[in-house]
């Protein structure tokens, strides 16, 4: 890791893609879960997409206040660090999913 990171920059230097978001880009409003972990999201026009649609559509501009991290081979989306709890997105409520749009 470079020795030019601030302290404060460290937590968005853990996402490997920041998207900058359209202007009409939806923001991600609740979580779909399955046995704790997150398989979708719901987003403020109330589509209901899953994991890896939120990724292409954040990649893609579609959503904002979010940026690109991995695991293993598996994409995901976290809250780009702001020092806010309240927006982050485990703050956010579980929703039920019946099928992905």
């Amino acid at each position: 890791m470079s020795n030019n990171i601030s302290s404060s920059e460290l937590p968005k230097a853990a996402l490997d893609d920041i998207p900058t978001p359209k202007a009409n880009a939806a923001s991600i409003t609740g979580l779909v879960k399955q046995r704790g972990k997150i398989t979708g999201y719901q987003l403020s026009d109330d589509r209901i997409v899953s994991k890896e649609e939120g990724v292409s559509l954040a990649k893609a501009g579609e959503i904002k206040g979010v940026g690109i991290a991995h695991r293993r081979d598996t994409e995901y989306l976290k809250s780009i660090p702001d020092d806010t709890e309240n927006n982050n997105l485990s703050a956010l409520p579980t929703v039920k999913s019946g099928e992905f749009s």
